[in-house]
């Protein structure tokens, strides 16, 4: 069953639709089951049914080959294509008789872009319509497929990528997988005919993973299925020519582009952060609301003591209202004068939020070790959520919590240190704790994340970013300056030397005295004294294993902080930085993103023609009307 959702354009009148599906089973009762007395029987068709879509299936940068799931995925893209379908059949809008017969324009009228590899099944899907429903020939149908779909990949971690089971596939959606060897035996030919005798690729490009339990590669079916295939930053996209795809991109080199991910500047920055927004339009009106490329104009501002200070304050008045939002949540008072330390995102190893709290303890350590010493006081604010199974990410969150309680509770430290972890964090939570920000944590190993779009919510926000050289964050750097970002740590070429080399972590932590102290106190239970072996999997994984150079980039990380505290400390010089950030922030528009997705992929040219008023539309109608009526003569 569909259910639209409403998605108006802004002081455009126009209101489009998203559709969302739910499943809906056709028998709701058994009465003979209920007057057998088998009560549950009677209803558990119905709950079997409506299960589908009942919970989406969490899939978080790790792949289960869970059944539900796949349910889950062809539900979704076997009603929408359907809804597709028919629509393209329809002349007018609502209109349930089909008038168009031919497909030959169907990849003139429709887009679909497939978001990942979670609805690839519309791949084999599309085809076992037009060709065993429709009647259209194979070579045909496969054409309007091709130039109808595109694929936006959004991960370089191998695990996140889906390969489903053959014995699954074959036993849910045996006609697919009959439509999925198919294509494979097609390009397979396509691969041989262009590399002859080199079946160590073919066996690199397949569809079909022959090692081990037989799986379908959904990725591998995805690019060979689309006509685009993109990434969502510059070094994403860089990364996948030359790396992850590099086979494909020697075979498709025209399907591959770039498309860099965007943030609306109506919900990030003029809803979420009404003083903010007021501030930049007494000084530049409000034609940024829709072309944020308009930010740029206040660049040479940063020479205007008034509208610097101006900016200081809309930044103290939103950390001020944080403060009274933590205290009543999480009943700790902190010091709004302090540096608003953020790192909100999912919590996974790749993007590093165990290196942020070795950089807790570290800072709390300097202060017991010395109370005196001069320290730039901090909010550190750590929020995210794990996914269900993944047990490491959840130790995380358990030890950011456990630090928390001693870092908060110790009277030495007093309101120079507090570290809160964000409960729930959701978008409504971001649109609190965003602008009021003053540090960005984007501390991922350079190469594994693709692109990030909270980096591009606090540079909007005026927040200054400490982040490596990945995703976003380069082209963000390019635009705003290398003088006003805190870079630090490896690049992806350093990672990929280092491995070559052999990577031995055990080495890092006997060369820091700092970084050994750290992971010690952990160990040894500093911070879980209940129950000392708690977090012995942590430590041992980072001393043995640390995929993702986190011992590596310690030393660099923890001298950036301190130029980070450094820059603080003057705040007009810290300030001027942040309006840098906001004037460079208009390329990482989602308005842009848009834009070049349907130039450049699906064919259509966006225009910014303002609809009339509803009202005013039926009046010209009305007008109209009037105007050709034919009295009667009679």
């Amino acid at each position: 069953m569909p259910y639209d959702v409403p998605i108006p354009g802004y002081r455009n009148n126009t209101c489009n639709t998203m559709r969302l599906w739910s499943s809906k089973s056709p028998a709701q009762f058994n009465l003979k089951f209920f007057n057998d007395g088998e009560y549950v029987q009677a209803v558990l068709d119905r709950n079997q049914a409506e299960n589908i879509s009942r919970v989406l299936y969490p899939n978080d940068n790790f792949f289960e080959g869970k059944e539900l799931r796949l349910k889950q995925e062809y539900f979704m893209v076997a009603a929408t294509l359907q809804d597709i379908i028919r629509r393209f059949k329809s002349s007018k809008f609502g209109c349930r008789d089909p008038v168009r017969t031919s497909f030959e324009s169907f990849p003139d009228k429709v887009a679909i872009q497939l978001n990942d590899t979670h609805p690839s099944l519309a791949i084999p899907e599309l085809m076992r319509i037009l060709v065993d429903i429709e009647g259209i020939p194979w070579d045909k149908a496969w054409e309007i497929t091709v130039r109808a779909c595109a694929y936006t990949n959004h991960t370089v971690l191998p695990e996140a990528l889906e390969r489903w089971p053959v014995s699954l596939l074959s036993n849910l959606l045996p006609r697919h997988l009959e439509i999925i060897y198919e294509i494979n035996g097609h390009f397979m030919n396509d691969v041989a005919k262009k590399w002859p005798g080199d079946f160590d690729r073919m066996g690199r490009m397949s569809l079909v993973e022959e090692r081990g339990e037989k799986r379908i590669n959904m990725a591998h079916l995805s690019i060979v299925g689309s006509h685009a295939v993109n990434g969502v930053a510059a070094l994403h996209s860089e990364i996948i020519r030359k790396d992850i795809f590099k086979d494909f991109y020697e075979l498709y080199p025209e399907r591959f582009q770039n498309k860099t991910n965007g943030i609306t500047p109506r919900r990030w920055l003029l809803l979420c952060n009404p003083i903010l927004s007021d501030v930049i339009a007494e000084v530049i009106g409000e034609t940024w609301i829709t072309k944020l490329d308009e930010l740029r104009k206040l660049e040479p501002l940063v020479l205007n003591d008034g509208f610097v200070l101006e900016v200081m304050k809309a930044k103290q008045e939103n950390k001020m209202k944080l403060a009274e939002l933590l205290k009543k949540d999480y009943n700790i008072s902190v010091n709004t004068s302090s540096l608003f330390d953020v790192q909100v995102k999912r919590i996974h190893e790749y993007k590093r939020q165990l290196m942020n709290c070795l950089h807790i303890i570290t800072m709390y350590n300097r202060i017991k070790k010395n109370p005196n010493l001069p320290f730039v006081a901090r909010t550190i604010l750590i929020g995210g959520k794990a996914a269900p199974g993944y047990h490491t990410a959840k130790d995380i969150i358990r030890l950011i919590c456990a630090v928390g309680r001693v870092v908060n509770n110790d009277p030495i430290i007093g309101d120079r240190l507090k570290v809160i972890f964000l409960e729930n964090y959701r978008v409504s939570l971001a649109e609190k704790v965003i602008p009021a920000s003053d540090l960005s944590e984007q501390i991922s190993l350079a190469g594994t994340e693709a692109s990030g779009t909270g980096n591009m919510k606090f540079m909007l926000n005026g927040a200054l970013t400490i982040g490596t050289l990945d995703g976003a964050n380069v082209e963000m750097r390019e635009e705003m300056g290398p003088e006003n970002i805190f870079i630090f740590g490896m690049t992806v070429d350093d990672v990929a030397e280092l491995h070559k080399k052999g990577y031995r972590p055990m080495d890092y932590y006997n060369s820091n005295p700092e970084l050994k102290l750290c992971l010690d106190q952990i160990r040894g239970g500093y911070f879980s004294p209940n129950d000392p072996t708690t977090f012995h999997g942590l430590v041992d994984n980072l001393l043995h294993h640390d995929r993702f150079c986190l011992m590596a980039d310690f030393t660099a990380y923890i001298k950036c902080q301190e130029k980070v505290s450094e820059v603080y400390a003057n705040p007009m010089t810290w300030s001027r930085m942040c309006i840098m950030n906001i004037g460079a922030s208009g390329k990482f528009s989602s308005d842009r993103t848009i834009a070049e997705y349907a130039r450049e992929i699906w064919g259509v040219e966006p225009n910014d023609v303002k609809l009339p008023p509803p009202h005013e539309l039926r009046a010209v109608e009305h007008a109209a009307d009037a105007a050709t009526t034919v009295p009667n003569p009679y």
